[in-house]
């Protein structure tokens, strides 16, 4: 039975996903899965009932004392808690995880980026350091999904954020999943003329980035998705929700065979 990570960006969280679950019931009859979730506007949203402004730097969160709370409540809290309850409603057996449980995210404090000749300190978030898959394992050989977030924990017991898009290219690696499939809103990488791509090499994603029609989030996605390539993981795919088992409007990340 093949491995499949499947990450669902936080703004997918408030909409409906019965198309997701749809997909994911027949999928889980052919694989181990685990699904990787953030929640980035969730606690974009609560910061701003409380008065709190985050910051985002390259469509990454610098994660202050504040936004760490937040994160923890709205993520670990209210976020993860409603997936494990929906996926139930649907008879799908899966377990809520934050990085820390098991220590199965390991992580050290991000060292300041130079970002456009300034030096960014992005707080309470961590690199990875490594992966430790035995609480996966462990419910994968049980049946269950895990259903993982943020945060992770370093030696010490601290905790940091971790961007969601990273868990997951993390947690395929280390589990030897044969795909990883980045679920967005958008549904696929548009090009110049906002339509879909069916094929991206991380070449031509890199002259995206360059002409400015791959940004932000997405940036952050193809990035994962090169990467993975790197990794060994050999389907790597930024899609829909609803188009968890047919990929026909959705992006393949793909090598450059030329």
């Amino acid at each position: 039975m093949k491995r499949v990570v499947i990450k669902l960006g936080g703004a997918l969280l408030a909409q409906d996903l019965s198309g997701f679950w749809s997909g994911l019931e027949q999928l889980s009859g052919a694989a181990e899965i685990v699904i990787v979730h953030g929640g980035g506007p969730q606690t974009t949203t609560l910061a701003g009932r409380l008065g709190h402004v985050p910051t985002i730097v390259e469509g990454r969160r610098v994660t202050t004392d504040t936004d760490l709370e937040i994160l923890q409540w709205v993520i670990r809290g209210q976020l993860n808690g409603q997936l494990v309850a929906d996926a139930h409603a649907r008879g799908i057996r899966t377990v809520g995880l934050s990085g820390a449980d098991g220590g199965i995210l390991r992580v050290h404090k991000r060292p300041p980026w130079e970002i456009d000749g300034q030096e960014v300190d992005f707080g309470h978030v961590g690199d990875v350091d490594r992966i430790d898959p035995t609480l996966l394992f462990t419910l994968l050989q049980a049946g269950m999904v895990p259903i993982v977030c943020p945060p992770g924990i370093d030696e010490a017991g601290k905790l940091y954020n971790v961007n969601a898009d990273t868990i997951a290219l993390d947690i395929a690696a280390a589990i030897a999943a044969e795909e990883l499939i980045l679920l967005t809103e958008a549904g696929a990488v548009l090009d110049a003329n906002r339509q879909p791509i069916r094929r991206l090499t991380p070449e031509a994603a890199q002259k995206g980035v360059e002409a400015g029609w791959i940004a932000g989030g997405m940036k952050v996605k193809t990035d994962i998705g090169g990467w993975a390539l790197e990794k060994g993981i050999g389907s790597v795919w930024i899609a829909h929700p609803d188009a968890l088992m047919n990929r026909a409007n959705a992006t393949q990340i793909i090598q450059d065979r030329s």
